[in-house]
């Protein structure tokens, strides 16, 4: 925690991590916590869903592999919302091809994050796709 670099609310932003893996979820909020952002953990689609419109986060970052309903089916929800189209959504796989990468444009993603990811590729793409009002 020596790294820990506090800021004031007004220039923390708000991240949605949806994931299936507990390991993954809670090293993306450790990750996001220590750079001074709020974070809200969801383990799929539906949850993430669920949560949206109460947390209203800045970024959100998307596994796409996921039971139920996965990645590109919640950036394509989220996308199709009036309320969220500007949302930036950047999906988080293990696959690292071209395929993947061009589908999560397609449904409106951002960016794209193979994981395992570190810290401050977390953090970067935070910066990079959060404009802070």
């Amino acid at each position: 925690m020596d790294d820990f670099v506090p800021v004031s609310l007004a220039t923390a932003a708000k991240v949605l991590v949806i994931d299936d893996s507990n390991t993954i979820r809670r090293s993306a909020e450790i990750f996001l916590k220590q750079g001074g952002h709020e974070v809200v953990l969801a383990v799929d689609g539906f949850d993430a869903l669920a949560k949206l419109s109460d947390f209203q986060p800045d970024v959100v970052f998307c596994d796409i592999l996921m039971p139920r309903l996965d990645g590109y089916q919640t950036c394509a929800i989220i996308k199709r919302s009036p309320e969220f189209a500007a949302l930036p959504v950047i999906m988080l796989s293990s696959k690292d091809g071209l395929f993947d990468k061009a589908r999560g444009r397609m449904v409106g993603s951002q960016d794209y994050l193979t994981k395992p990811f570190t810290k401050d590729q977390l953090l970067q793409a935070v910066r990079l796709h959060w404009r802070s009002a």
